[in-house]
C-alpha cells in the first residue's frame, strides 16, 4: 500500500507538440494535471522532467502552470538520455527526497518512462507506475511499455487508485480536495 509518508511522484516529459500527439492526449493531460494537484494536496515531493526541451518544447502549459506554482520547490531538470537515471541531478533529487516509492507518469511510456522506471527499481526503490497517465504516439507502445514493466517487477496502478490509497480515510483533510479531483 501506497504511503503519503514515503512516496513521491515523477512527471515525465510532457512537453511541446508531442505531448498533443500521443494517444488521448486530452485525456492524458487531464488525469495529469489531477495526480499532480492530488500530490500536491497531499505533500508529496514531485520531479520534473524535460527531455531536451530546446528541440521538443517546454512542458505544456496546463502542467507548468501547476509545477511552476509556490507549491512547487523546483524547477524542471532538463535532460538528454532517455532514463532519467543516467543523469546525476535527477539521481541527486531522487536521494535528497528521501522517499522510497516513486509514482510515475508522462510520455513516452516505452522509452522515457519505461526506461526510467526500469533503472529506478533496479535501485532498490519502489515504482508503481499510473496507467492512465502515460501514453505513447502509439497506444501498441504504450500497451507494450505497461506489459513489460509488469514482467519486470513494476507495480500498476491508476489515477483514483493511488490518491484514495494515499489519502487513506474519508475524515483526512485531503480527502475533500481528492474528491474534486476526481469527481
Amino acid at each position: 500500500m501506497l504511503k503519503k509518508e514515503n512516496t513521491g511522484l515523477i512527471v515525465v516529459d510532457i512537453q511541446g507538440q508531442l505531448a498533443r500527439l500521443v494517444h488521448d492526449s486530452d485525456t492524458l493531460i487531464a488525469n495529469c494535471e489531477k495526480l499532480i494537484k492530488g500530490a500536491q494536496s497531499l505533500g508529496l515531493p514531485i520531479i520534473w522532467l524535460e527531455q531536451n526541451p530546446e528541440k521538443i518544447g517546454p512542458t505544456v502549459d496546463e502542467i507548468n502552470t501547476l509545477l511552476s506554482s509556490p507549491l512547487s520547490h523546483h524547477e524542471p531538470i532538463i535532460k538528454y538520455t532517455f532514463n532519467a537515471c543516467e543523469d546525476a541531478l535527477f539521481m541527486d533529487r531522487v536521494r535528497e527526497e528521501n522517499v522510497d516509492t516513486w509514482l510515475i507518469c508522462g510520455i513516452e511510456a516505452h522509452i522515457c518512462v519505461y526506461q526510467t522506471a526500469l533503472s529506478l527499481k533496479e535501485q532498490g526503490l519502489k515504482v508503481e507506475l499510473v496507467s492512465d497517465c502515460v501514453s505513447s504516439r502509439k497506444l501498441e507502445n504504450k500497451e507494450l511499455a505497461i506489459q513489460k514493466l509488469l514482467n519486470n517487477g513494476i507495480e500498476l496502478t491508476g489515477l483514483e487508485m493511488c490518491l484514495f490509497e494515499l489519502v487513506k480515510d474519508c475524515r483526512a483533510t485531503e480527502f475533500k480536495e481528492i474528491l474534486g479531483l476526481i469527481k
